[in-house]
């Protein structure tokens, strides 16, 4: 059984770590202290470690050992309750390299939360260590105004909430406008909602994947697992791959997948690879985020959807695509090695714990 850790409450204290990039740039050592100040009036302490604002490291917020020395000990620490990543980035892998996550069993199970490179913590937390994560928000993401996705990632971590439903609208990365001057900048902003969101779902039959109608609900039980493509295809056949074992414990996997840098050949690549490595051999559904860079090209004919619904066809499981998880705003947080429904009716997404 995938471990769940206790929620938090106000009082408790939040350990904030840079195991991949550090606040040390702008926006996000502006967005650092605000996001800080939020969940400080929100009743929470803050351990802030010695990596969060750091960016000495290459392609990293410092010296890899570092900060994975820092993260295992504010995983440890039993006066931190949770830990929330500084940020994503790019090179947390070399983090992990030095991390034993046999070793964490032995410690009282904890929330961490992060997503993008931080899946190189998160899906090992889950498949290794038994212990489940949050693929959420970093901490500069607090600095905006609360909306509905920032309360339901701390709505995750306080428990106040077991269901979830995707969000409306989305910020299409094509119109999303680049800030290069924080000069007096107010980061008291809301989500440049600018597109309804569109969900696609698909069911099997007879070997080929069938669009579903507006009015047909695609639903599947399982253990939630995934995070972001970039990252999981690096993974496979390292030691930090446990899916044999993995898939033997759990005979129902959804798998919640999204990408950031991968075109549409490279996310069918990856999807190919993934499969015949065995991951998806206890596949029960997929759900797959609107990927950043992929969302509107298409190379050769190959596309966001058929680069998926191609490779996936022959598992004879449902697939909905283009759901709020990811780098694409609003994102819905997702707990990792959770069991739950997962549902799409038309354009509602719905995760039910």
């Amino acid at each position: 059984m995938i471990k769940r850790p206790e929620y938090i409450k106000k009082g408790d204290t939040i350990g904030i770590t840079a195991p991949s990039f550090g606040a040390s740039t702008e926006p996000y050592s502006l967005m650092f202290d605000v996001s800080l100040g939020k969940i400080k009036d929100r009743g929470y302490k803050i351990l802030e470690g010695e990596t969060a604002r750091k960016g000495d490291g290459l392609g990293i917020s410092t010296d890899p050992k570092v900060c994975a020395k820092e993260l295992v000990k504010f995983y440890k620490n039993s006066d931190c309750q949770a830990i929330i990543s500084a940020g994503g980035g790019e090179l947390m892998c070399e983090t992990v390299s030095n991390i034993d996550f046999e070793e964490l069993k032995a410690y009282k199970p904890k929330w961490f939360m992060g997503y993008s490179d931080n899946t190189n913590f998160v899906f090992p937390l889950v498949t290794i260590t038994g212990v489940q994560g949050i693929y959420g928000p970093c901490i500069s993401n607090f600095s905006k105004i609360w909306e509905t996705p920032e309360e339901d990632a701390f709505a995750i971590l306080e428990g106040t909430k077991s269901s979830f439903e995707g969000y409306d609208q989305f910020v299409d990365p094509v119109n999303d406008v680049k800030v290069t001057d924080y000069t007096n900048y107010s980061f008291e902003k809301k989500y440049r909602y600018d597109t309804p969101k569109v969900l696609s779902s698909f069911t099997p039959s007879n070997g080929v994947l069938v669009k579903a109608s507006e009015d047909q609900e695609v639903a599947f039980n399982g253990v939630l697992l995934g995070g972001c493509l970039d990252i999981l295809v690096n993974i496979a056949g390292t030691r930090f791959d446990n899916m044999k074992e993995f898939n033997a414990q759990n005979k129902d996997v959804v798998w919640v997948i999204e990408c950031c840098e991968l075109n549409p050949m490279a996310i069918r690549r990856s999807m190919w690879c993934l499969k015949e490595a065995g991951w998806f051999d206890s596949a029960k559904g997929f759900v797959i985020g609107r990927p950043e860079l992929a969302y509107h090209q298409n190379f050769m004919g190959v596309d966001r959807i058929n680069a998926v619904t191609d490779p996936l066809k022959e598992l004879g499981v449902p697939v909905i695509m283009d759901a709020d998880i990811g780098h694409i705003d609003p994102m819905l947080p997702v707990i990792m090695g959770a069991d739950a429904r997962v549902s799409a009716l038309g354009n509602r997404f719905r995760i039910e714990y």
